[in-house]
């Protein structure tokens, strides 16, 4: 048996654990398997001719460890970028023209209209959902609904907002 063939036999083999062993370090399946593709190609160029196959699996498993851990502190680094740049409120913004609040103005009454002439449900919904950054589930949860009508009350409200913000400004 050729080295390459013996060196993808046992990746094929071991690829299942070496997975599992990835997706605990970094708690993604997606993730994992990334890293495993990636050792891989770092692992079959490898000169393993003539070490045991415990030793070479060793080494797949220790490329696989060390991928992680680079993974992760390069989470850590663009966190920790992301958390020093300025809240958006603190950043400059253009001066708006006195035209631009009176349109934006008009906009957000529209806006209140619609969702005021909706049941409570479908603004709480609404609310949650575009204003707050909550998940369907979320939202599902907490009204007491299916995700499904969660979806079409939320749905629903936004249709009815953009056609009615289509018609005040034709």
């Amino acid at each position: 048996m050729k080295d390459e063939d013996a060196t993808a036999l046992l990746y094929a083999t071991h690829r299942p654990a070496l997975v599992r062993y990835a997706t605990r370090i970094l708690g993604s399946r997606e993730a994992a398997e990334d890293i495993v593709q990636d050792a891989f190609i770092r692992f079959a160029p490898a000169n393993t001719t003539g070490t045991a196959a415990g030793q070479t699996l060793a080494y797949l498993y220790r490329i696989v460890r060390n991928l992680c851990f680079d993974l992760l502190k390069r989470r850590k680094i663009e966190m920790r970028e992301r958390d020093r740049e300025p809240p958006y409120w603190s950043v400059p913004r253009a001066v708006e023209t006195p035209e631009e609040n009176l349109q934006v103005s008009q906009e957000l009454r529209v806006i209140l209209d619609v969702l005021a002439s909706f049941p409570l449900d479908v603004r709480v919904a609404v609310e949650m959902h575009r204003f707050g950054g909550h998940t369907l589930e979320e939202v599902a949860a907490q009204l007491g609904i299916s995700v499904a009508t969660a979806h079409r009350h939320i749905r629903s409200a936004l249709v009815e907002i953009a056609l009615r913000l289509d018609d005040a400004a034709s």
